[in-house]
């Protein structure tokens, strides 16, 4: 009996480290612990001790020490839902972070590192970061000062501008009005007086024009860094508006016909209006849900958000991403950090006009949207996330599953029709229905169009715009063969991407996409 009583309380000693482990965790320079495979405490450093002012007849490497360390940190603790969330991790009843900050009820910060140790065990590393953060806390509030003067300031050149430009331009408009000959005929000493009118009143538009960067402000960047952006330590990413620098290209398509060319010349703008307009659109109303995506160009992102998410996950930028950049903005909100869009500045990329290299990025773009609905399950879970931001980005998600669910249906509906018979009955019973679905799935596309030409193409006829928009509808259905294409490579489980082919190459440098 005596035997297996001795046995029973071997097995639950925790197995004693190796020789030499004890001076190799005094050695280091932060408190450290080292923890065996079944979360048991095997050995801890002087500093530990010190750090976590451990008392003199607690041992966490003991036998009921690991719960005694447990209630202890848990109390140093100064939320309760820290505590909560710290036990259920420490118990392996929760998810496991590689690094995370604990604020301790005395104002101390303390941070936490976990380390694969081998044999499935771990290191853990602690450090006292209270002076770090404060650094950086003063830091953030000197920040967000220049943020504000820089606002100010840019505010100031706003309203000097618009205040000057609109007594020159009644100005020049008064005497290029005069200096026509249809206004009657003038003397040379007028003629030389309007003359001088004209030319400086044009100097003083190109003088209120550059003010902004007279005073060295850089308009986009001041954007970027101002109160509403970078300016807010929260904010981890920021991203501006695109545009296509190819979008007023009469012959994008060196050697080819008039037909080509007007066929690449819509093609090209109906990219840029949908960048314009209908993407920031919906990245207006992602700033409402919180759930602003980043994408590609015109993306900023601060480097202590990228270090942050390095420590939690590995990379900040995750391999085999076909969207690694919409992906990397998943990320900074499952860490705690806000990512905002600024649309009063953009950045300028080329549009695509070949039809195949189109579809080969847009099929990249819808697989990339159906392989993050795995994010699904810890967006659910996060509070950093909202109700409408889960909402909105579930939509993203599953937006090309819907694609390909319309698809089937529509098939469907037209087999039915040709067939004939009850189910050609009950299709043709619902055309009031189908009817109020196409209205509300044209219109908004057609919409789109004027308002597309008042803001960004200003000099083109409303007719145009009416076309523009009746163009962006049928360009809109590419959207059901690229998820339709992108779902069988998944299927296929084909997962790797090149970059598109740039619209100047000819012959691919190093690996690009197959155009099919």
């Amino acid at each position: 009996m005596s035997d297996a009583l001795q046995e029973a309380a071997a097995a639950q000693e925790p197995p004693s480290p190796g020789p030499g482990v004890a001076e190799l965790l005094d050695a280091l320079p932060q408190a450290a612990a080292l923890v065996g495979a079944d979360r048991r405490i095997l050995r801890v450093n002087r500093r530990f001790r010190a750090l976590l002012r451990l008392p003199d007849d607690l041992d966490p490497a003991g036998r009921d020490g690991g719960e005694r360390l447990l209630g202890h940190v848990a109390a140093l603790l100064a939320r309760p839902e820290d505590r909560d969330r710290f036990l259920a991790e420490a118990r392996g009843h929760g998810p496991v972070t590689r690094t995370a900050d604990h604020h301790l009820a005395d104002g101390r910060i303390l941070r936490r590192r976990r380390s694969p140790a081998g044999a499935g065990g771990h290191l853990l590393l602690i450090e006292d970061v209270t002076r770090q953060r404060e650094a950086r806390d003063d830091l953030d509030q000197r920040v967000r000062r220049l943020a504000a003067l820089t606002d100010e300031r840019t505010a100031f050149a706003g309203r000097a501008l618009h205040e000057l430009r609109t007594p020159l331009a009644t100005v020049l408009s008064f005497a290029e009005l005069l200096l026509d000959p249809a206004s009657g005929p003038l003397g040379a000493e007028q003629t030389a007086y309007l003359e001088a009118i004209l030319r400086n009143a044009r100097r003083m538009t190109s003088i209120a024009e550059n003010l902004p960067r007279a005073a060295g402000e850089d308009p986009a960047l001041a954007l970027v860094s101002g109160a509403e952006a970078f300016g807010d330590p929260d904010m981890g990413g920021v991203q501006i508006g695109v545009r296509m620098r190819n979008v007023d290209d009469e012959r994008p398509l060196p050697g080819r016909g008039r037909a080509a060319h007007a066929y690449a010349r819509l093609l090209i703008r109906m990219q840029d209006a949908e960048f314009a307009v209908s993407n920031t659109a919906m990245q207006l109303l992602r700033r409402r849900t919180g759930s602003v995506g980043l994408g590609g160009n015109g993306q900023f992102t601060r480097l202590t958000a990228l270090d942050r998410i390095a420590a939690a996950e590995r990379r900040p930028w995750q391999r085999d991403a076909l969207l690694e950049d919409y992906e990397l903005g998943l990320h900074m909100r499952l860490a705690g950090y806000r990512v905002t869009h600024v649309h009063a500045t953009w950045v300028s990329q080329e549009a695509l006009p070949y039809t195949h290299r189109f579809l080969t990025q847009r099929t990249r773009w819808a697989q990339g949207n159906i392989s993050c609905v795995r994010y699904t399950g810890r967006i659910v879970s996060s509070r950093h996330y909202r109700a409408r931001g889960v909402l909105e980005s579930l939509y993203t998600f599953f937006q090309p599953i819907a694609h390909l669910a319309t698809l089937l249906l529509t098939a469907v509906m037209l087999v039915a029709l040709v067939v004939g018979g009850s189910a050609a009955e009950v299709v043709l019973a619902a055309w009031p229905l189908a009817l109020v679905l196409a209205l509300t799935s044209i219109v908004p596309f057609v919409l789109w169009g004027p308002v597309y030409r008042r803001e960004f193409a200003p000099d083109r006829s409303r007719i145009s715009g009416v076309l523009w928009g009746l163009a962006l509808w049928l360009y809109a259905y590419h959207l059901f063969v690229v998820s339709a294409r992108g779902f069988v490579r998944l299927l296929r489980g084909r997962t790797g991407w090149a970059k598109t082919r740039r619209n100047a190459e000819t012959a691919g440098v190093g690996p690009v996409a197959t155009e099919s």
